[in-house]
């Protein structure tokens, strides 16, 4: 448990961060399951249209520093690779 003021305040911001953080996951993996399952439903020029949606959540994430900014990039790519190579 903290002890120090400085600390129990770090605590409470790493709180207020945690949320934020796991909303700006959860934005970037429902982007992602959404793309998968089009693609798995070979409904391709749909999944192409949710890119953009998905490159969105990836860079806010970067932005905030939830991921970090290459391997937001790694995903990406590996997303508009995977939307491609079915097409």
């Amino acid at each position: 448990m903290a002890i120090t003021n400085s600390a129990k305040k770090a605590h409470r911001v790493s709180l207020r961060r945690r949320v934020f953080n796991l909303r700006r996951k959860h934005a970037v993996s429902e982007a992602v399951k959404n793309i998968k399952k089009l693609v798995a439903e070979k409904k391709i020029a749909e999944a192409a249209k949710l890119l953009p949606l998905a490159y969105k959540a990836y860079d806010k994430a970067a932005k905030e520093h939830t991921i970090h900014k290459g391997a937001a990039d790694r995903k990406k790519s590996r997303l508009a690779r995977l939307v491609c190579s079915v097409s």
